[in-house]
């Protein structure tokens, strides 16, 4: 066997990644995204793509944010492999599964060789998630009314809010930030993602309880793909009340009044309260998504 030719495609030849089967669905479900030929590489194996790998970011990205595509062929996991391990992209994959995946031998093979693959070239698991999504037919969850919610123009407002919130957390990527570099970072981490969205300042709110203390607060937003729930988070002194699915609740209100034809959500598996609400506010799940770190 002949050892595999690693390479990124270019306008040209991008063609060639589109010849590999895929039995996850992984481009049905980045339809909406788009991947720049520059930022996509196989491996090739007497000229058949035997693996491939496309990094996603923003428009105005000058490199990567994240790998949301990875596929190899049947028993070629370790060109997989090599294909991840030298890339110049070190970055996190997010790697795409269909809801339920584990209770289907075809996708649990898939995803089990994906899965490998990555580990092989030194990555590890951060943390499993549901992606949820949202759509008119499920109606608009009720609005409980119980807090006021206003915009907040002020950085250093949300900033600490923020702060506040993830000072007591469940969310993996902010536990991991935290670890590396304090809760200032995490916090900072959430904010660089805001300003990233290319959706209005204006939409941030903030919500008050009834006596006017600060309960949490909300980030419609858009990313490159369409309109998504960009953050819902509580300050833990206002927590065990319920407020995370007003939150919820109000966030998919304002979307869908700005036109959104559907609304995309997403939290880690273990955090099961806030599963919960996303359950009760109408977003059924519609993926999960193992998140693997270099």
């Amino acid at each position: 066997m002949t050892d595999p030719v690693i390479r990124a495609l270019d306008a040209s030849d991008a063609h060639l990644f589109d010849s590999l089967p895929d039995p996850l669905g992984v481009g049905r479900a980045l339809a909406r995204a788009t991947h720049r030929p520059e930022w996509k590489r196989v491996a090739l194996r007497d000229g058949k793509v035997v693996a491939r790998a496309a990094w996603w970011g923003g428009q105005d990205d000058e490199a990567p944010v994240n790998l949301n595509w990875f596929d190899v062929a049947e028993g070629e996991e370790d060109a997989g492999a090599e294909l991840l391990r030298t890339s110049p992209y070190q970055v996190e994959y997010e790697l795409i599964l269909p809801a339920g995946w584990r209770e289907d031998p075809v996708l649990l093979a898939a995803g089990e060789a994906r899965l490998r693959a990555a580990r092989a070239a030194g990555m590890t698991v951060l943390v499993e998630r549901y992606q949820y999504r949202w759509t008119p037919e499920h109606g608009l969850p009720e609005r409980p009314g119980r807090l006021e919610f206003r915009p907040e123009p002020d950085d250093a407002v949300v900033l600490e809010v923020l702060r506040r919130v993830h000072s007591v957390t469940l969310d993996a990527h902010a536990l991991r930030a935290i670890a590396e570099g304090g809760l200032d970072r995490a916090a900072q981490e959430e904010l660089d993602f805001f300003h990233w969205c290319p959706s209005p300042r204006e939409w941030w709110q903030l919500a008050y309880t009834a006596d006017g203390e600060v309960a949490g607060l909300h980030i419609p937003a858009h990313n490159p793909s369409g309109p998504c729930i960009g953050f819902i988070g509580v300050v833990p002194e206002q927590r065990g009340r319920g407020y995370a699915y007003d939150l919820l609740a109000e966030c998919t209100h304002l979307l869908a009044e700005r036109g959104a034809e559907f609304i995309a959500g997403a939290t880690d598996q273990g955090n099961f309260p806030m599963a919960a609400n996303f359950t009760k506010a109408g977003h059924p799940v519609v993926q999960e998504r193992i998140h693997l770190i270099p």
